[in-house]
């Protein structure tokens, strides 16, 4: 379903898709087969429709980088050490030698329906927005369980488009609606979920790696909470197609082998 057209042309960016072997709930889940192919290959698929003029895999696992070179993908080979995709793709971009301004879109390697069009909005987001460092996307949230739920991540941001704050926490919270026992979200709150698709330039990247953990960023679980503590803007604009949900569990992988059925 299109939510919006998006008027501003794609720039010139790449797509970095950081695949870790070693998933927590769903160990060597980027070879998980889908319908035929492997999930990194779906979503490689996927990032080539849109406008990048370069597709890599990031990851640390040789049987990822094999499966990937199999199907004629390119992949670069990054650190087991890293504690974040963000940490992974700055090292992609010093591999690859990027530029400065280089815009990078990190599309997670678990989401084989990511739109192509959506990679595009956030590229060219960051683009036209030279007052933020980072761009990303959200979608509306309508019902009051999603909003209760912190594995759900909330954003609140200005009229001008860039971030607040992103929690876990229903963010912002209707105290006198729900202090009342209000049992549906009240009309004109039109909370965001935050939709993890981020485009960044290069250069700030090899910022987010020199500055330490934020306090905010530890307590929260939300790496992006560390651009906000230094400073950095974040824009934020609502995606033009809807985002289907990823690949966390074996359900999932379930739910998205039917879809593709």
């Amino acid at each position: 379903m299109t939510r919006k057209s998006s008027t501003v042309s794609a720039p010139s960016f790449d797509v970095i898709i950081p695949a870790r072997y070693a998933s927590s709930r769903l160990p060597g889940k980027p070879l998980a087969e889908i319908a035929g192919k492997s999930m990194v290959q779906r979503v490689y698929e996927r990032a080539l429709e849109s406008a990048a003029d370069r597709v890599v895999v990031a990851t640390d696992d040789e049987r990822v980088a094999e499966a990937v070179t199999g199907f004629g993908g390119k992949v670069c080979m990054t650190s087991a050490e890293h504690a974040s995709g963000t940490d992974r793709l700055q090292e992609v971009a010093q591999q690859l030698g990027l530029a400065d301004d280089r815009i990078l879109v990190n599309v997670q390697g678990d989401e084989p329906l990511i739109p192509p069009a959506v990679i595009n909005q956030v590229a060219a987001n960051l683009a036209a927005n030279s007052d933020a460092g980072v761009a990303t996307l959200a979608e509306p949230i309508e019902s009051v369980e999603d909003f209760l739920n912190p594995n759900i991540v909330k954003v609140v941001r200005e009229v001008s488009g860039l971030a607040r704050y992103f929690s876990r926490a229903p963010i912002p919270w209707p105290r006198d609606a729900f202090a009342e026992g209000q049992g549906a979200l009240p009309e004109g709150l039109n909370p965001r979920r935050h939709i993890g698709i981020y485009a960044y330039r290069a250069a700030l990247l090899n910022l987010f790696v020199a500055w330490p953990m934020a306090p905010i960023e530890q307590f929260e679980a939300l790496e992006q909470l560390r651009f906000l503590y230094n400073g950095h803007a974040i824009h934020v604009d609502d995606a033009c197609e809807v985002v289907p949900g990823g690949v966390d569990t074996e359900q999932d992988l379930a739910r998205m082998r039917a879809l593709f059925a």
